[in-house]
């Protein structure tokens, strides 16, 4: 029997008006939007519908905005399609698994809220303390950035470490400056094609090491329910079934790789044909296609969306 699995999308999926249209049009957004704005204490929903784009993309602010417009989406799907049956799986690509722990009930939207927000923060510093970079490394596979980034970190001495393994043929590595450079030309040299990408910090490496035992604080004393559906996690690319999992995941994912196409590859041996990304943008969806280019894929991200799901 098919299945269906929910994904659910990370930073760098920010756009200004995301999510503009599901609160026009459907009250369980604009309320989600409503509710965000009040834990943290500021328009945060202004933000996602206005901008300016730059304090948009400020890690402290995307974070919780991505979250909140994914859960915003997610309460429309459910509320208008109930016909459309439970979903298998849910997985979100770093960030994005905060909305999937929603999803998954073990996290309320409130606290995820929170978490995220903080994780930003945190991040954010970390990267002020250990300025760094990263990189979308193309053509070759995954094994090869890996090799090369080991034998940067020889070279310069600097961090350098393959951050997401997104989909075959396309690897992105995260370090500092000296570490990403000497990665990249390795990558070059060996018939790799470079895409830095506009971040200010190397998340899922080593450099946000200063983030970790303040973030592992507030992870700890955040109320974590076992998750109602199985969750994907970023780390193993394996269910995790128990609080206990989901607080250490949380915390490892901070300097861990994110193995996406591992997590996709798991869900369809467990046997979901269709893939839904649920929330801004359409970048999973672009990676299931290029990990499994049989799956059928769907976004719901405006209005028009929820019908096709």
């Amino acid at each position: 029997m098919s299945q269906i699995a929910y994904l659910f999308p990370g930073q760098g999926s920010q756009a200004v008006g995301m999510g503009m249209a599901l609160a026009q049009r459907y009250a369980v957004a604009a309320e989600t939007f409503t509710e965000a704005d009040a834990i943290l204490g500021f328009p945060l929903s202004q933000l996602c519908f206005a901008g300016p784009a730059e304090v948009l993309t400020a890690t402290q602010n995307a974070q919780p905005a991505i979250l909140t417009a994914s859960i915003a989406a997610l309460r429309v799907l459910r509320a208008e399609r109930p016909d459309l049956p439970t979903p298998a799986y849910v997985a979100g690509h770093s960030l994005g698994e905060y909305s999937a722990l929603v999803a998954a009930e073990s996290l309320t939207f409130a606290d995820a809220v929170r978490l995220t927000r903080a994780r930003g923060e945190l991040m954010a510093m970390a990267g002020e303390r250990h300025p760094g970079s990263m990189a979308a490394i193309l053509r070759l596979d995954d094994a090869q950035v890996a090799a090369l980034c080991a034998q940067a970190v020889a070279e310069s001495g600097d961090v350098v470490q393959v951050a997401n393994y997104n989909s075959p043929g396309q690897v992105v590595i995260s370090g500092g400056p000296a570490g990403v450079a000497a990665a990249t030309a390795l990558a070059k040299a060996a018939g790799g094609r470079v895409v830095p990408l506009a971040v200010s910090i190397a998340a899922h490496s080593a450099l946000m090491a200063p983030a970790v035992e303040p973030f592992a604080q507030r992870v700890a004393a955040t109320p974590c329910a076992p998750p109602r559906l199985p969750i994907i996690g970023n780390v193993q690319a394996q269910p995790l079934t128990t609080v206990e999992e989901i607080r250490a995941e949380l915390v490892a994912q901070l300097t861990a790789s994110v193995r996406w196409t591992a997590s996709i590859a798991a869900m369809i041996a467990g046997g979901v044909t269709r893939f839904v990304e649920i929330g801004p943008g359409a970048v999973l969806t672009g990676l299931v296609k290029r990990i499994a280019p049989t799956t059928e894929t769907a976004n719901v991200a405006t209005p028009e969306d929820v019908a096709n799901a």
